[in-house]
């Protein structure tokens, strides 16, 4: 397969934006960096606003979700809005909030499983910590974003000679007593969460006892790389959906003077059910949206028009056909990596696509010069869900839910395409000039 160089640097980067953002709350700020370099402005929830026609703006809520937007040259009410959403978090461990504690001379690190994972590639890897840790201050508390570079925990396997069925029944972890990660050898003078909290504040280099609490991610300390005979194929943590949150990001960052007004909306918690203030079920994505429309003063018919005429893609990741499992998919729908973008449809209406949603999309794609793909799960197994059907019932936009192709979704470890992160970029760039 023959690959442009500058398709392979467009993977790079995403490989990049990946290892730098190991946690949601890392994720923001790696966007927050990318918007900041192209002249986007921050705006505070908690003051008022004021923007202007080709404007760039963003505002972020609870350090984990991230609204970014240009206001376009025409009138909002007669063009609408173009949206891109996904989310920045993806399923894994967190750390318990009084994680630390000693067994048998060792340190182990409790955690909480947080959505759906695949357990086993946790085991033996080089794993670390990333997250925010709240630290006193003289007026109350400030936040600091934290990454351990170097592996600090592990969750060695247990031996094939103790679990002889290991390899006919799959790997199978007890998630309270087999999941808590080794941290390092139990020192005599000091208690479990005095060490664990003594390396938190040596790395901020604060006081211990300063600290008031933390949030961390496990992350894979591994780079993402690229692999396949022609280095056709990347591999890394978390491209569900980190992949999306780069795709629409670099088409915003790409469509400067449009003339429609484009938002990317990027939300934590997806991957446990979006309910909460910074998730898409929340009010993030609707409180802007009508802050916009106040900015520019449409009463409330206008604002009824204009979410007639605004169009939503709900951008997540989609499943690739695995040759090696052929009955794990339906037969009529075998989506394939590096063959272009995929519209995901169900009819109980886990995705937001409809047959005139998938149409402009596929007009879309036709315009942007990309193939694409249509994706049905299996009827008789359960087909997860994405922000798509939750924004689109809130705001009453017509949606439609895609992604790129890819291999083992929400493995530590996961695999997709070097061209369709390019086709699905191109497509949005599309989205946001239509």
């Amino acid at each position: 397969m023959t690959i442009s160089s500058q398709i392979r640097a467009q993977a790079q980067d995403l490989l990049n934006f990946i290892d730098a953002s190991p946690s949601p709350w890392h994720a923001v700020q790696t966007v927050k960096q990318h918007l900041t370099a192209h002249g986007y402005s921050e705006l505070q929830e908690a003051e008022r606003w004021s923007l202007a026609a080709g404007g760039k703006y963003y505002v972020v809520r609870g350090g984990a979700s991230v609204i970014a937007f240009q206001i376009g040259q025409h009138e909002i009410a007669k063009s609408g809005l173009r949206i891109i959403g996904a989310h920045t978090d993806s399923p894994g461990l967190r750390l318990k909030t009084n994680a630390a504690q000693v067994s048998d001379g060792l340190v182990r690190l409790g955690v909480e499983v947080y959505g759906g994972p695949i357990l086993a590639t946790f085991t033996d890897r080089d794993l670390s910590l990333a997250g925010r840790v709240n630290v006193r201050t003289a007026d109350g508390f400030s936040t600091h974003l934290l990454k351990f570079d170097t592996p600090v925990v592990r969750l060695p396997n247990l031996a094939i000679h103790m679990n002889r069925d290991v390899n006919d029944q799959g790997l199978k972890l007890h998630k309270q007593n087999e999941l808590p990660l080794i941290f390092g050898v139990a020192e005599d003078k000091k208690t479990a969460p005095e060490q664990f909290l003594n390396h938190i504040a040596q790395a901020l280099n604060i006081n211990v006892e300063n600290i008031l609490n933390y949030e961390f991610n496990v992350f894979d300390t591994q780079k993402g790389s690229f692999w396949g005979i022609d280095n056709e194929f990347i591999a890394d943590s978390q491209l569900d959906n980190l992949a999306s949150c780069h795709a629409a990001l670099t088409a915003l960052l790409a469509s400067d003077h449009a003339n429609t007004t484009n938002i990317c909306a990027l939300f934590d918690h997806e991957e446990v059910g979006s309910e909460s203030a910074t998730g898409a079920d929340g009010s993030f994505a609707q409180d802007v949206i009508q802050r916009i429309f106040s900015a520019f003063g449409l009463d409330e018919e206008a604002r009824h028009c204009a979410l007639a005429t605004s169009f939503f893609i709900s951008a997540d990741m989609a499943h690739a056909y695995h040759p090696n499992f052929p009955n794990a998919y339906e037969p009529q729908h075998k989506v394939m990596v590096n063959a272009g973008p995929v519209i995901k449809t169900n009819a109980n209406q886990r995705y937001s696509t409809n047959a005139d949603t998938a149409a402009r999309f596929t007009l879309l794609c036709e315009a942007a010069g990309v193939p694409v793909q249509n994706y049905t799960h299996r009827t008789d197994l359960g087909c997860g869900s994405t922000i798509g059907p939750i924004l689109a019932s809130r705001l009453g936009i017509a949606s439609v839910d895609v992604g790129c192709p890819m291999w083992a979704m929400h493995s530590l470890r996961e695999s997709a395409g070097v061209m369709d992160h390019n086709y699905m970029i191109s497509v949005m760039q599309t989205a946001y000039s239509s």
